[in-house]
């Protein structure tokens, strides 16, 4: 009985140790994570509309969105903010351009975890131009009527970006006081 009490202890203290380095490590690199992820999504921003100054906003749901003004005439170019729905694997996080009219600019899946040569293909250009141009009403697959082709295999992940667009662009529309 000795030995398997001296056992459990030993086993604890490689534990006990273990998870002390792997909690002082994660301190170290959580906040290099977070700015790089920041900076990420700046960069991301600048991409989907060139030329413009972001300011911060919310939804009603505390969510976040950004409204870009034209760094020269400082008119609004539009806003952009991410849809994020789950997906067949788990959660698809797009980050969305939108143009005046909420009509889609470009968008960039920027975190996803679906089937690796299937559901992960939506972070292709050729997928992800296909949005450009649409508005809350288009984000429709083709096997619901709508305009945007669904990738081979993965008909939920399409359909989860496109819902999750349709939604954040009702809540812009809301948050702009319905128009």
């Amino acid at each position: 009985m000795k030995y398997y009490i001296k056992l459990s202890l030993i086993l604890l203290v490689f534990c006990a140790v273990a998870s002390g380095i792997l909690a002082y490590v994660n301190s170290l690199t959580e906040p290099v994570i977070r700015d790089r992820k920041a900076k990420e999504e700046i960069a991301t921003r600048s991409e989907l509309i060139p030329e413009a100054d972001f300011t911060e906003a919310k939804f009603a749901d505390g969510s976040l969105y950004y409204i870009a003004t034209s760094t020269a005439t400082k008119d609004t170019l539009g806003y952009t903010f991410i849809a994020a729905q789950n997906g067949y694997s788990g959660k698809v996080q797009t980050m969305v351009g939108v143009d005046n009219n909420l009509q889609v600019i470009k968008i960039k899946v920027i975190d996803q975890s679906e089937t690796p040569g299937l559901g992960a293909n939506c972070t292709g250009d050729a997928f992800q131009a296909q949005f450009a141009g649409l508005g809350e009403a288009d984000m429709l697959v083709d096997k619901d009527g709508g305009k945007i082709k669904s990738l081979s295999g993965a008909t939920i992940t399409t359909r989860t970006i496109a819902n999750s667009i349709a939604a954040q662009i009702a809540a812009l529309k809301s948050a702009r006081g319905g128009r």
